[in-house]
This record gives C-alpha cells, structure tokens and sequence, in this order.
C-alpha cells in the first residue's frame, strides 16, 4: 500500500510516528523542510529569537517512513497524484492530508501586501530583526508595531514583544516603542472565561499594550493601518511594522470533483477522518472538518491536530491488517495563553467535565508540560 503524508507540521508528524514497519506497507512523508515547527512558540521566535524547530529525520527513525522534502503544488483525489512545484507528480494508494492552513486577510486593502504573518519561521525572523533594527542609531521611520487579532498568537506575541522591547529599552537607553493591539471583536481570546481574559487584559496594560477593542482595520498601507470603529469613525495609526494574526483558513490545494468542503474552506470527513467520496483519503489538523461530540467543528489547534494524527497513525495500521477503524472523539484538555516569561493563564479539564482555571507560574507550567507531552508523543 503506497501511502503519502502530506505536511509535517501537528498533525502530519503525528502520523509518521505512530507508523511502524508492516509487510507492503510503504509510507512518504512529503515536508518542504527538513524539520518540524513548533507553531504555538513562534511567538517566542519572533521576539527572543527562541529555538522551535526540531530535526525530522531522528524523529522518523524506526517508523518506516521516508522524509521526501517537496514542495506540493496541487493534489488531484480524482487522479489519485499528488503535483509537486519542480514537475513532478506522485501517485498514491492511500493520502494523508495535513498541510495546515494559511492566513486570512478578509480582502483588506493593501494587508497582504504590506503586513507580516506569524506561521513559519521566516515571518519570527523577520518580526525579530525588526525589533532590534528599531533600536540602532540611525534607524529612520516609525518604531511602532501594530498586532491586528486578540485572538492567543496575537496576545501570545505582544507579550512577548513587550518584554523583549522592556529589555533593549534599558540596554540602549533608548524609549520604548508602542505596540498596538488591535481587534475588531467584543473582547480579547474569545476561548477564556471573564475572569482569566481580565486577568490576561491587566497583564496587557501593565505592559503599556495599547488595545483597541472594536476596533477593525479598514486599510493597510507600508506605514500604516486605518482603523474603524462601530459607529464608524475612523483613525490612522502609523507603524513600522504590521503583524496580521487576525484569521486563517484551510489551504485550496486538494481538488476532487466529489470534494465537499465547509466553513474555513476546511474538508468535509467522515468519523474516521477520511473524505467520505474519496475512503482512501484522511485529512488531519486545520485542514480537515472535523466534528466533536455535539457536532460542532473541532478547533484548529495543535492539541486536537495531535490527536487526529494519532488516531490517523493508528488507523492507517488498521487499515493494512484489514482491521475496523476507530472513530475520532476530540478531547480538549485545557487551553493556556503566554503572556510573557513566566506569565499565563488558562484551564485544564478536570473529571466530570470541570474546568480548574490556573493563573501566573502554575498556568505557565501547564503550557510548558502539553509541549512536553507534545515531545513524549512524537519521540
């Protein structure tokens, strides 16, 4: 059974390794880079320069699996090929999705052109080499940075900017810049509870964060994004660099004349997490629709994205040995935000479907231990 895993970012990796060797089972995983990106640190990248990244090839060891670095232009389910951007197209017997999704800029003038993403390596970098251009001497334009969505990357990074601008703040004697953080909801991370989104909102103006609640941006210019209120009034904000976490959705790249897909332009699957025109095909992590227990759809998160590439590992075994799959039942087990060193809040789920909510160091070490477990899965 010749199989490809597509992405190996959560989800993708996941899979890979819970595979291991079976009798005609032949497995690809096909990843642009050799290494595997810790997405909910990026935050840490972007300003700390922090390490996220770990090696592919050690984690596929005694899996089976061979890491085949390729960039995929398309996929084609009626074909059954999977197009790479240097020509070449390969066939498959069973598909794995998990490409992840890209950034939504909601056809905001002048946003895709002239702000950064938080997804991939290069946009930490380039977030972390204009936070330190701003303190040299002769640097020339605006300091100030502007977060559009409070949504957890976008209250993850300015934290994190904040302390980082605190630090070379009092190393070059020079002023802070201001960080911006705006968003055109009610309310910063909408997936807390009153209590700990006041406490993550203190923690933002203690930092001297300028939030703007209600606020949607209309505009984006090199220098500057236009502002809007609900009653409709209008502001200018001047930057020297625009950040964009305000919204992503699935990657267009499968194609299929009986493909359905929902909100999000995620892939309608089944139970099992395959497409259900196309059984030979699974679809994992922001990619994929799929659904909880009550029918609403599963987060797009790292901890569910780990868990569907696990079910999927497991299911692609079964599968070979002509076993019954098992069905994916989402299991949240809590939700921690970063707000810079030692700071965060969240939950974790207790028995009997209660929640414990965690403040300061406690809550930090929680976010610390899904990344070790995180680890301990893939390992």
């Amino acid at each position: 059974m010749k199989t490809l895993i597509l992405g190996a970012g959560y989800a993708g990796l996941a899979v890979a390794t819970k595979l291991k060797p079976m009798p005609g089972l032949e497995v690809k995983l096909l990843e642009r880079n050799p290494y595997h990106t810790f997405e909910t640190r990026l935050h840490e990248a972007a300003a700390h320069n922090t390490k996220v990244t770990l090696p592919l090839t050690p984690l596929l060891k005694g899996t089976g699996v061979e890491l085949v670095l390729a960039n995929i232009e398309s996929v084609d389910l009626d074909s059954k090929s999977v197009q790479l951007k240097d020509g070449q197209s390969i066939s498959y017997d069973t598909l794995v999705v998990g490409l992840g999704s890209v950034t939504n800029f909601y056809r905001i003038p002048g946003l895709a052109e002239y702000s950064t993403e938080l997804k991939e390596l290069r946009d930490a970098d380039a977030i972390f080499s204009f936070v330190n251009r701003v303190y040299d001497a002769g640097y020339q334009g605006s300091r100030d940075i502007v977060v559009g969505g409070a949504g957890l990357t976008g209250v993850e990074l300015v934290t994190e900017l904040a302390q980082r601008n605190e630090v070379l703040s009092r190393e070059r004697g020079l002023p802070p810049f201001t960080i911006y953080l705006v968003e055109a909801g009610p309310k910063i991370l909408p997936v807390l509870d009153d209590a700990l989104r006041a406490k993550a909102q203190q923690t933002l103006d203690e930092y001297g964060i300028k939030t703007l609640i209600g606020h949607r941006i209309m505009q984006a210019t090199e220098n500057s994004v236009t502002v809007q209120t609900a009653d409709g009034q209008q502001s200018v904000i001047e930057a020297g660099k625009i950040i964009w976490t305000g919204g992503i959705q699935a990657r267009d790249i499968v194609k299929g004349e009986r493909l359905e897909k929902g909100p999000g332009n995620r892939i309608v699957v089944d139970a099992t997490l395959r497409v259900p025109a196309y059984p030979e095909v699974f679809v994992v992590g922001d990619m994929g629709l799929g659904l909880n227990q009550d029918g609403k759809p599963v987060p797009t998160t790292a901890q569910h994205a780990g868990q569907q590439g696990r079910l999927t590992g497991k299911n692609l075994m079964r599968l070979m040995a002509g076993e019954e799959l098992k069905p994916y039942e989402p299991n949240t087990l809590g939700e921690f935000v970063s707000l810079g060193g030692l700071m965060a809040v969240g939950w974790m789920k207790l028995p009997w479907n209660q929640k414990l909510a965690m403040t300061g160091g406690l809550a930090h070490v929680m976010k610390r231990a899904s990344e070790w477990r995180w680890r301990s899965s893939i390992s």
